[in-house]
């Protein structure tokens, strides 16, 4: 069985050791650089552990794991571009460190690129493979269209804005751990499981993530309060916080969230002050928790050993435990 650090390993060396085929270098430098500047390789982590789960030679799932991360990649240079973002992983962005359209040709290439590690997919479970790769990437962009659309709304429902992040943060990571079952050789119903459990999982980090822009440790985290509130972006707690409030409070709400000359401080310190009266954060955290439960209790259910659940249970842990 392998380890979470084993498996880092093994995705970091397969990134080194991408052919990329291009006589452009500068079409190409700006993708060794977004691969190299960091991040956990959950992704493809969670996906090698979901097949060794079910099979001890996990070779075949290597490349396909990488195409994952490297699409995750691409997702976050095309988004970085939306947003206006100067920074990533604490580094310069792209596209602020190239240029826009520099960022936009070589994100689109990366997509190809993990095309081609996906190819590298066993013969026997190509295609099966490939559907599902494809399936959640076509889900991501629906995803992240619906996030574009929310910025002109001024209210999102809960059941809206719990879609939008399923298909922008949770499907990717289910589909991640689904195609690292099928891999791994195991039966249809415990690949559907595990994508439950993926997607649960999901959820719950983008909640998590939600509720961090507020009342995590910016030490830890490296995020500026209240961020989110700043730029006017829908959370889970913001959505929320319109459902429950009423008369004054929503015109307050109403008010804050479509101002972008107020004073940053104040403004966080007053939504804050909204959340608060609400219980805005245990409601959260309550949502969060639901989401983590039901992913274990899939995990439970799928058939294989007890003892084979445990790496593949922390590495989910690390990915959702970020409050504390």
């Amino acid at each position: 069985m392998y380890n979470q650090a084993d498996l880092k390993n093994l995705v970091d060396k397969a990134i080194i050791n991408l052919s990329y085929n291009s006589e452009a270098v500068r079409l190409i430098d700006p993708i060794k650089y977004v691969l190299s500047i960091g991040g956990k390789r959950l992704r493809p982590v969670l996906s090698l552990l979901a097949c060794n789960l079910f099979n001890d030679q996990i070779d075949e799932a290597v490349m396909p794991a990488t195409g994952i991360e490297v699409f995750h990649n691409f997702t976050l240079v095309h988004d970085d571009i939306i947003d206006n973002a100067p920074v990533r992983r604490n580094f310069p962005t792209v596209h602020n460190k190239w240029n826009v359209n520099q960022a936009i040709l070589s994100g689109d290439v990366m997509a190809f690129i993990s095309n081609e590690c996906f190819l590298q997919s066993p013969p026997r479970c190509m295609v099966k493979v490939f559907r599902e790769y494809n399936k959640a990437a076509i889900e991501v962009c629906t995803g992240q269209q619906l996030d574009i659309d929310f910025e002109k709304a001024m209210i999102v429902s809960e059941n809206e804005y719990l879609r939008m992040i399923e298909l922008k943060t949770a499907v990717l990571i289910a589909a991640a751990v689904k195609i690292g079952a099928i891999i791994g050789g195991a039966e249809e119903k415990d690949t559907e499981i595990m994508y439950e459990f993926g997607r649960n999982i999901g959820l719950a980090f983008q909640i998590q993530d939600d509720l961090l822009d507020i009342y995590g440790d910016i030490k830890l985290f490296g995020k500026v309060t209240g961020g989110d509130i700043v730029e006017n972006k829908k959370t889970f707690l913001s959505v929320k916080a319109f459902e429950l409030s009423k008369g004054k409070q929503f015109k307050m709400l109403q008010d804050l969230f479509s101002d972008r000359e107020r004073d940053p401080v104040k403004k966080v310190s007053s939504v804050m002050e909204i959340y608060g009266n609400l219980n805005i954060k245990m409601l959260t955290e309550n949502l969060a928790n639901e989401y983590i439960e039901k992913a274990f209790t899939m995990l439970e259910k799928v058939d294989a050993p007890r003892e084979r659940k445990k790496e593949l249970t922390l590495a989910a842990s690390s990915l959702i435990g970020r409050v504390q």
